[in-house]
């Protein structure tokens, strides 16, 4: 453990174990290809709402789905041992590897659950590009297991059987990446793509993939469907 994140935990700990405070926690996990840097903001703002926040890189490039996920979500549940509930806010791929997790193992005190943007369903942009080596050498083995194959493993994994809220965006600022894609979509992954089975509330933002997670308005949906359990309309 990094000496950074021994002191989280520790102040985590510290918190959590006060009798007369009730302590919530929020996991972030970040897209394929980014960092915990892409939330800096929203975490900062979970901070100020109260919230014990556990934001950690994991190296979403490097391999696949399932060994990512188990590592990465395993690491963040021990930073905050004492938490009452236990939130989660993904972006993209975070939140198929969140899937994948649950499918496999049972998290005690789940709270609430806010997806980003997430490829439920796969993204058509991997379908059609995955032949391509410097695609494949920039996605990671990952990236290329999300396609909207039926035997893909976002098509294998189980409905939604938590409290989930679903944001999707509708703007892009890539147009060669939309062409590919079902309108409407967010330049990487279509409206459609981002809905499952079992989501307890699903919201379309005009906002774009790559920066939808600093978006004032998804971050104020964020904290209400953390508080409340469905979005603000």
């Amino acid at each position: 453990m990094q000496e950074g994140q021994g002191r989280q935990y520790q102040n985590c700990a510290i918190q959590c174990i006060k009798g007369h405070h009730r302590c919530e926690a929020v996991i972030l996990l970040h897209g394929l290809a980014r960092t915990k840097n892409a939330f800096k903001k929203l975490a900062k703002r979970l901070t100020n709402q109260g919230y014990r926040v556990i934001n950690l890189s994991y190296p979403s490039t490097k391999e696949p789905i399932e060994s990512l996920a188990q590592d990465i979500i395993t690491q963040s549940l021990q930073q905050c041992p004492g938490a009452d509930k236990v939130h989660f806010v993904t972006h993209s791929m975070g939140g198929i590897l969140l899937r994948h997790y649950l499918a496999n193992n049972k998290i005690e005190k789940l709270g609430h659950v806010v997806m980003l943007g997430p490829p439920n369903h796969g993204s058509q942009v991997v379908d059609k590009l995955k032949s391509i080596p410097l695609f494949a050498l920039i996605n990671g083995p990952a990236g290329m297991q999300l396609g909207t194959d039926s035997n893909a493993i976002v098509n294998r994994l189980p409905d939604a059987h938590f409290s989930l809220g679903i944001i999707a965006g509708n703007r892009s600022i890539n147009l060669l990446l939309s062409t590919l894609l079902p309108t409407p979509n967010d330049g990487k992954v279509s409206v459609i793509s981002t809905k499952l089975s079992g989501m307890t509330d699903h919201l379309i933002l005009p906002v774009t993939h790559p920066f939808m997670m600093n978006n004032k308005q998804v971050t104020q949906q964020v904290l209400h469907f953390l508080k409340f359990a469905c979005f603000n309309r």
